[in-house]
């Protein structure tokens, strides 16, 4: 594809016009060049492994000998569509099997890969309810995820822990700042699109596999986008709308039940763009001044579930060699990601972490004015405002999640307790020497600590979950 000069017509600064005005570019040239024709596809795409030249010969042959029966009704030309059939069967098997083992083997190293893996040769998709595929079903699930976290934060500020802390607000003094981001070039932009998943939204104006093509064409204008948003502290507010689709919990559940779902959430890929860069940049920053919790194991380079199970492992086994008895405590959160107060992170942000200037503004502008709107199939809800949380699918959402829990670490370490964290799962733990339980007290307090901090950043224990 030849290169297409996509630089807005007009000369402007806002962030959001230079998005439009890309996007409407963009738009028109696809429209010139493969305009929109709206098709419905009869039956499921095929396999993978049903695509291989061996298994559609196979298949060809087997037809072919079935046409010939039925044409002959000869029991000979029977006998040759049976066996045809059956060798067919055989390729296909073998096929299934080369594909997933090629793919098992080629992501050793890549849980999540194995995991879905495992998932999708165990469990059959899911299908949603025929009665679930309206509009005001969209508007019903939006209507619910919105109220759980809205009632999530209005049990906790009516708690009795909450009355008590609602006012404590402490202070961290660190001498270095970010207050500028840096300008990104044509190969730093590369990079970054094309390492990114290619998963698509539908206000994409791109499918992402066939944006990354033609990045080339888009380079340019697409740099200028970027770099305005970093330079001006501004998020196109375009990006800021989620598609939100509803997944059953458990392949057991009724699927006809609301509450049985969880909202899995898609963003526009532009936007991914820029938070991708964003999170480089501040990454670099926090590793660099050593902002970050070294007990904290959630979405980190070298770190994982395995390496944060190995150390509690570890340290409970030290314990019990030494004669003592380990007491672990796990705690687990409702909604956590959901809850996250934008004007207390924000304060986090700018008083622990040391953002300011331009950064603090581009934060604020990113997580003020989102929404999102509930997709099943061809149906859509009306748009719902987001007052609260960090964007569900969004890059720089676990991040900000580990920064937003950076005074919990605090609680124990006062304490004396021991912990490990996994995004929103925390463990704390502590050894007992034989006849002194005297620790317990220290424990117990520790508890009551980190509950009464839970309830000032609104998050809620999900006593259910929360093991002793």
């Amino acid at each position: 594809m030849e290169a297409i000069s996509l630089t807005p017509s007009i000369s402007a600064d806002s962030v959001d016009l230079l998005l439009d005005s890309f996007n409407s570019k963009v738009k028109n040239v696809i429209d010139d060049i493969a305009p929109l024709k709206v098709s419905r596809k009869t039956g499921r795409q095929k396999s993978a492994w049903r695509k291989s030249t061996a298994v559609q010969s196979m298949k060809r042959q087997c037809r072919k000998a079935e046409r010939m029966w039925r044409k002959t009704k000869l029991e000979i030309h029977y006998s040759i569509y049976k066996d045809s059939l059956r060798t067919f069967n055989v390729e296909l098997g073998k096929a299934r099997q080369s594909f997933f083992s090629n793919l098992i083997n080629s992501n050793l190293n890549n849980t999540r890969t194995l995991f879905a893996t495992v998932e999708r040769l165990t469990n059959p998709p899911n299908q949603i309810a025929s009665e679930m595929l309206s509009d005001s079903k969209c508007n019903e699930f939006a209507s619910f995820f919105s109220e759980k976290i809205n009632n999530i934060r209005k049990a906790i500020s009516t708690s009795p822990s909450y009355a008590e802390v609602r006012h404590i607000r402490p202070q961290y003094q660190k001498e270095d700042t970010m207050s500028a981001f840096e300008e990104i070039d044509s190969k730093i932009l590369e990079e970054i699109v094309q390492h990114l998943k290619s998963s698509t939204c539908y206000l994409d104006t791109l499918p992402t596999y066939f944006f990354k093509r033609v990045l080339n064409c888009l380079e340019a204008d697409l740099l200028e986008v970027v770099n305005a948003s970093l330079l001006s502290g501004t998020f196109p507010n375009s990006l800021k709308t989620a598609v939100v689709k509803p997944l059953l919990k458990k392949r057991n559940l009724d699927n006809t039940i609301l509450s049985n779902y969880r909202p899995i959430s898609n963003l526009p890929f532009i936007g991914k763009i820029i938070e991708k860069v964003v999170f480089n940049q501040l990454n670099k920053y926090l590793n660099s001044n050593g902002y970050l919790d070294n007990f904290q194991s959630g979405f980190r380079p070298h770190h994982s579930t395995e390496t944060a199970l190995i150390k509690i492992i570890n340290d409970i086994r030290l314990n019990s060699e030494s004669g003592k008895i380990s007491v672990l405590v796990l705690l687990d959160l409702s909604a956590a990601f959901d809850t996250v107060d934008h004007n207390i992170l924000l304060e986090r942000l700018e008083n622990l972490v040391g953002l300011s200037g331009m950064v603090i503004k581009w934060f604020r502008s990113y997580l003020e004015g989102r929404g999102y709107s509930v997709s099943i199939g061809e149906h859509k809800s009306k748009w719902t405002s987001m007052t609260c949380r960090v964007p569900q699918g969004s890059i720089l959402a676990p991040l900000l999640f580990s920064l937003y829990m950076l005074p919990l670490s605090q609680i124990m370490r006062k304490n004396q307790i021991a912990y490990h964290s996994y995004a929103d799962d925390t463990q704390i733990y502590l050894a007992l020497s034989p006849n002194d339980y005297s620790p317990i007290d220290s424990l117990c307090q520790c508890i009551d600590e980190i509950n009464s901090w839970m309830c000032e950043n609104f998050l809620q224990l999900n006593k259910e979950k929360t093991e002793v």
